[in-house]
């Protein structure tokens, strides 16, 4: 079998070696780390701050708006993706990622040091939001390329594993980033001080963290795939027209199985949980430090099942491993509410754990799953507006109609089946695709590649 049949090839036929793709799995984790903590510090501070920070004038409302300037970011990540999409597969998965990371650290430094609604009035939330759409733009670009870095890299019945590198830079961006936000509580123990300075000191450490990305992430080689394309020059000249003109409904289909998954993360990842049971208005009132462990110790279970659903993945196929996901995931959405509603932090932690195993096992094989939709030519393309597409449907504004559903019942019950809702249809959508794990990535396998997945239309 040659190298690139098996995978994990470089242009020369020569198969990568066991440095190389190390080398490749822990850049990957360290740049997707640092991406999501500057992501979902963001979330963080929505769910404890900055409704009083930025948005305090708009009175009762001030929380809603705070969560659904959330949301806004995820409105711009098509923006990203088409652009990433689109310089990736012409210029490579590496540029792209680089510059990604370099939007996304800027936008949070300039959020940690931004002045409130005190200091300047109606700028604050303007230029808050403004910055939130830049790390939205920046988040939109660099899924895909991370991605495509580790699952084109791997040994074909290795990328589960490989592709889940990435993936496990999301729950360690959360345990990064409540885990700094939790610190702070410490350090600024007080309501005052918190709120004058705590909250701007994980924003500003994202300058030092941005630093360390950048220089693990320059020491690592392209994506064998995308060398050889470039050796051969057949990079498609308009990516984007290609993939909508031809695969359309593939791109929706992957969008629905994301949305599924991404809803029902965002109820941590988007601050909701850590809002609602720290409101002073609200029903439980929790201590903000101990909710904030709590969000910390989820993150380690959510990792844990990420990594071990990618493993798993190379095993049973990604099709079979995101069935048993989904429903490890509607247990864990039914288990929610009930033990949070208890007022017990302990409890709390339970309910997040329950539902974090289920996210885990639906987030785990994605990166395998999409880089195995999609031909090489158009692969970036193909993944980062999939994803795009999909973080819109669900995660955008699932914090903000979370809220909403809270203020017009007075009950989570109707978050639950929201919720419910939005994982059966990752279920649909993952039902109506083939499993085409181990399929060559290679551009020698375009004509394969490019036969549709979806039940029904041309066999794989």
């Amino acid at each position: 079998m040659s190298a690139q049949a098996s995978g994990g090839f470089t242009p020369t036929g020569t198969i990568a070696s066991p440095d190389d793709r190390r080398r490749v799995v822990f850049a990957t984790i360290v740049g997707t780390t640092v991406e999501w903590y500057d992501f979902f510090i963001y979330a963080t501070a929505v769910g404890l701050v900055f409704g009083q920070l930025f948005f305090a004038p708009l009175g009762q409302n001030s929380a809603l708006i705070a969560f659904a300037t959330v949301g806004v970011s995820f409105l711009f990540r098509p923006l990203g993706a088409f652009l990433a999409g689109h310089f990736g597969d012409k210029l490579g998965r590496k540029t792209v990622l680089m510059w990604t990371l370099i939007l996304m650290g800027a936008a949070t430094a300039l959020i940690g040091v931004l002045p409130t609604y005190e200091a300047i009035g109606i700028a604050a939330p303007i230029l808050l939001v403004l910055l939130r759409i830049l790390q939205g733009i920046s988040a939109g670009g660099e899924w895909g390329g991370a991605v495509l870095m580790a699952v084109e890299h791997a040994p074909k019945g290795r990328r589960g594993a490989f592709g889940a590198s990435p993936q496990i830079g999301v729950p360690l961006g959360l345990l990064l980033a409540s885990g700094v936000m939790a610190l702070m509580t410490v350090i600024a123990p007080t309501e005052e001080a918190f709120l004058a300075w705590g909250w701007r000191i994980p924003f500003l450490l994202s300058v030092v963290l941005i630093l360390v990305g950048y220089y693990v992430r320059r020491r690592v080689e392209e994506s064998p795939v995308f060398t050889e394309l470039a050796q051969r020059k057949e990079k498609a000249r308009m990516p984007i027209v290609q993939l909508f003109r031809e695969h359309a409904l593939l791109v929706l289909i992957a969008a629905f199985v994301f949305a599924g998954n991404n809803a029902v993360g965002y109820m941590t990842t988007g601050g909701y949980i850590q809002g609602y049971a720290t409101n002073p208005d609200g029903p439980l009132v929790l201590d903000r430090g101990a909710v904030l462990w709590a969000v910390t110790g989820s993150a380690v279970t959510w990792l844990i099942s990420t990594l071990a659903a990618g493993f798993i993945s190379d095993r049973l196929g990604r099709r079979t491993t995101y069935i048993l996901g989904w429903v490890l995931q509607l247990i864990g959405v039914f288990a929610l509410f009930p033990l949070v509603n208890t007022g017990d932090v302990g409890l709390l932690f339970l309910g997040l754990a329950i539902l974090t195993i289920g996210l885990g096992f639906t987030y785990g094989p994605q990166a395998a799953l999409y880089a195995e939709l999609f031909p090489a030519s158009i692969r970036f393309s193909g993944v980062s507006i999939s994803y795009a597409i999909g973080a819109i449907l669900g995660g955008a504004f699932a914090p903000t109609i979370a809220t909403a559903i809270v203020k017009a019942t007075g009950s989570t019950d109707a978050v639950t089946w929201y919720l419910a809702g939005m994982t059966l249809l990752g279920l649909v959508a993952t039902l109506l695709l083939r499993d085409r794990s181990g399929i060559p990535l290679g551009p020698d396998h375009e004509a394969e590649q490019a036969r549709s997945p979806i039940h029904g239309l041309a066999k794989a």
